[in-house]
């Protein structure tokens, strides 16, 4: 079937071979049959003059603020479509139906908010960006059963949960990116059909915690990033399965403590790939292993001399690689 599929589309690629037309204040690059219209006037979509032989179209900070199929299915070989920073405010569910080639969908910086089932069902889609937009609920009816999605963008936007529904659809997912949000917890194991996944971006948001189960099945996670949330505690075993982690950032929370064992599984981090700082730690009995760990793999922590006693107050301010034994024993 796929041995079909590629020869289909250099049948296509063949058929409408030529020049590539251009339209209106936009520059085309017939080499790479691409399009890009850059900080133009543009009010609407550049339909006239659209090649069919078209692969790469890019339209960035424009005054468009509508797209439809209909305007698509001009460029039926097209790939790659870059809708940044222009003024979309929504898109229908029958947007990709004539570009089933298309592979990325880039709508960084729009209007959007609620979007139609559906939507990103027709064309397989590797890379869908969402950023900065004005999206508050995550759908799993965006997307077909087992995606082919291998990069997720939800950056940027007002979403407070993510439906577990959505991301088990993605089982070839490798990048997901949920930074600046407002997700307070993330619930009903969300990643554990995502046994691909290399890199979660959660900063920026309001996690109070992290479920102990949530990276069970994330065998394969090189980057994790948590900076910026309200974490007060994680569970013991929350690490356990992460044995390819590189780096770790779990600076500017809440966190006073960590609990026996938590770093031990985290063999692989790089140098300086643990970041811990920015933290209102409690320079007590609580904090010896902590202690420990830092003076065996002072060079995997960003930093260390910045990780810094915020009680009691007669520790506040010491930095924790400073402390003795003997120091932290007589605060218990």
């Amino acid at each position: 079937m796929k041995s079909w599929s590629a020869l289909a589309f250099l049948w296509m690629a063949y058929f409408y071979q030529g020049t590539l037309s251009c339209p209106a204040l936009c520059k085309c690059y017939n080499r790479r049959a691409e399009v890009v219209c850059n900080e133009v006037p543009l009010t609407e979509y550049p339909s006239e003059g659209l090649s069919k032989n078209t692969t790469m179209l890019t339209i960035q900070f424009t005054n468009i603020t509508s797209i439809s199929g209909q305007h698509l299915n001009a460029t039926p070989l097209l790939q790659g479509l870059h809708l940044y920073s222009n003024h979309l405010q929504s898109l229908s569910s029958d947007l990709l139906r004539g570009v089933p080639h298309l592979n990325t969908l880039d709508l960084t910086g729009n209007k959007l908010s609620a979007l139609p089932a559906n939507v990103f069902s027709h064309a397989p889609l590797l890379s869908l960006v969402l950023k900065n937009n004005q999206i508050e609920t995550a759908d799993a009816e965006w997307l077909p059963n087992d995606s082919s999605l291998t990069w997720l963008d939800l950056s940027g936007n007002q979403l407070t949960k993510i439906p577990a529904a959505l991301l088990q659809k993605l089982p070839h997912l490798e990048n997901l990116d949920l930074s600046k949000n407002h997700l307070e917890k993330l619930s009903g194991n969300p990643l554990d059909f995502m046994t691909k996944l290399e890199r979660l971006n959660l900063k920026h948001n309001k996690l109070i915690t992290l479920d102990a189960a949530l990276f069970q099945n994330t065998h394969n996670l090189t980057y994790l990033f948590v900076t910026r949330n309200k974490i007060n505690e994680l569970p013991k075993n929350l690490f356990r399965e992460l044995t390819q982690l590189r780096v770790l950032s779990l600076d500017d929370n809440q966190l006073s403590h960590i609990p026996d064992g938590l770093l031990d599984p985290l063999n692989s981090l790089d140098d300086e790939g643990l970041d811990l700082t920015d933290n209102p730690w409690r320079c007590d009995g609580s904090m010896e292993y902590l202690w420990r760990w830092l003076q065996k793999n002072k060079k995997k922590v960003f930093l260390p001399e910045n990780i810094v006693c915020a009680r009691p107050q007669s520790l506040a301010q010491r930095s924790v690689m400073s402390l003795t034994e003997s120091e932290l024993r007589s605060q218990s």
